[in-house]
């Protein structure tokens, strides 16, 4: 079965899935679906950063979506 996870770049492992739900990765069904979940964390990283929570936040490029099986 396909399915898509949104991968993180790190310095050290290159592009991996960082997603995490109850100790568990991540994967979405869709690709839209990973869209959707990117966009509302990208969004609540730039609340955070606007508020004054965190020093900067998380860029688009450091984020992509691939297929999976």
């Amino acid at each position: 079965m396909i399915k898509f996870e949104v991968q993180h770049y790190t310095l050290c492992d290159g592009w991996i899935n960082t997603w995490h739900v109850n100790d568990e990765l991540e994967y979405f069904e869709t690709f839209e679906d990973a869209v959707i979940a990117l966009d509302s964390f990208l969004a609540d990283e730039q609340e955070e950063f606007e508020a004054g929570n965190i020093e900067s936040p998380y860029e688009r490029d450091e984020f992509r979506i691939m297929e999976v099986v």
